[in-house]
């Protein structure tokens, strides 16, 4: 049994070093030399693919202004671009700002759908209708994006310019958070993001291989979209592993910059990540076949960045259970339990109470957030063992 708590031990703690540290600097490291894509459409190319944005709303009456204004101030030849945008059975204002805008620009499609379906329905009826308009095929791209990110004005071109190589199937843009506050969660979400662009940007350098995109905004070939299945909660994802499984290429594009809003509470980030989590059960389960292929760059990377991640909260708890039966064995194993028991409670406690007073200290809040996402994994797990029912969802707070 004793042999048995070390291996698990060890195990546990060599796969997260493995997932968050080894990883990541092996792949940017192995990436930092290679060029990325080089075959590109120029700006005077004249078979430039037509663009259809296909976006999904429910209640962003909030945002939805600003966003309508950023999409009408992309930089991309007029003629070329259109606006496919469903509303899911939206409550406040949403319908009319959007209404306004479509009234006024010919470009803009809206469906202001009255049954509340879920994202992934709605996206799937867009590309539909917009398939109907303008066949798939290498000459017609869909920009999926949110009603919060906020993209530059030549975003969409930096990420249409790399659909000239034609093994490239997906390019996701470089998300950034705004609003970023000292209170809260805020940067430390806004540092795990960084590292997590930086690490997509070189699977895509490294092997084309980017294992899922943010989601906020990215492009994608339209004979390569697929319907996504009922009640999928993370549809991205699903979308852009199926075009890696057949055999297509996906990378970010540091250049194509998008904005989103912080959120700061950590409640409602903790709800958001295991809602997220739960739709990653959910691809574990309809790509598991490449859990056991990790001597190929596929099955290595949605591993090594992915599986083991979702599987963090496991083996932290894991990791506790065994340190805690070694410690009846041994000093040094008894001095690292009380050790990781100060880690996993004492620390969010000192964080609660450091913020109470308003004492704001990083490396605390930090740890803390992390514990807290690993926990949401968890609880993701729950929620998906339970059986997702719907797909909808509720807009998070953002700042």
């Amino acid at each position: 049994m004793t042999l048995l708590a070390y291996l698990l031990f060890a195990l546990c703690v060599a796969a997260l070093l493995h997932t968050y540290v080894l990883y990541p600097l092996l792949v940017r490291l192995a990436a930092s030399a290679l060029p990325g894509n080089t075959l590109q459409f120029a700006s005077d190319d004249t078979d430039l693919p037509r663009v259809t944005v296909l976006m999904s709303l429910h209640n962003e009456e909030k945002v939805i202004a600003e966003k309508m204004h950023a999409l009408q101030a992309l930089q991309y030849p007029a003629a070329l671009l259109r606006f496919y945008i469903g509303s899911d059975a939206s409550s406040d204002q949403t319908n009319a700002i959007v209404a306004d805008f479509a009234q006024k620009d010919p470009r803009i499609e809206f469906f202001p759908f009255a049954i509340r379906r879920g994202k992934p329905p709605v996206i799937n009826e867009l590309a539909a209708r917009a398939l109907t308009e303008y066949p798939a095929g290498a000459g017609h791209v869909f920009l999926l994006t949110d009603a919060s990110a906020m993209p530059e004005p030549d975003a969409l071109w930096r990420l249409i310019r790399h659909f000239k190589n034609p093994q490239i199937g997906v390019v996701d843009a470089h998300m950034r958070g705004i609003g970023l506050r000292r209170e809260g969660i805020s940067r430390s979400e806004a540092q795990y993001l960084s590292g997590e662009v930086l690490l997509k940007h070189a699977e895509g350098k490294l092997w084309g291989k980017m294992i899922g995109p943010f989601g906020g905004c990215y492009a994608l070939r339209s004979d390569l979209f697929e319907p996504v299945p009922p009640n999928s909660l993370v549809d991205d994802f699903y979308l852009v592993f199926r075009v890696l499984e057949r055999g297509y290429a996906a990378i970010n594009e540091l250049e194509a910059i998008c904005y989103e809003g912080a959120t700061h509470r950590i409640r409602d980030e903790f709800k958001r990540k295991k809602r997220i989590a739960a739709g990653n059960f959910q691809n574990l389960a309809r790509f598991r076949r490449w859990a056991f292929r990790p001597f190929c760059a596929l099955g290595f990377a949605f591993i090594s960045h992915k599986i083991l991640r979702w599987l963090g909260g496991f083996f932290i708890a894991a990791a506790w259970f065994s340190c805690a039966w070694l410690a009846f064995q041994n000093q040094f194993f008894q001095a690292l339990f009380w050790l990781f028991s100060f880690a996993l409670f004492g620390i969010p406690l000192l964080d609660r109470l450091a913020q109470s007073f308003r004492i704001q200290l990083p490396v605390l809040k930090h740890l803390a957030y992390f514990l807290a996402m690993n926990a949401a994994l968890i609880a993701g797990f729950v929620k998906w063992r339970r059986g997702v029912r719907d797909n909808v969802w509720e807009r998070t707070e953002r700042y």
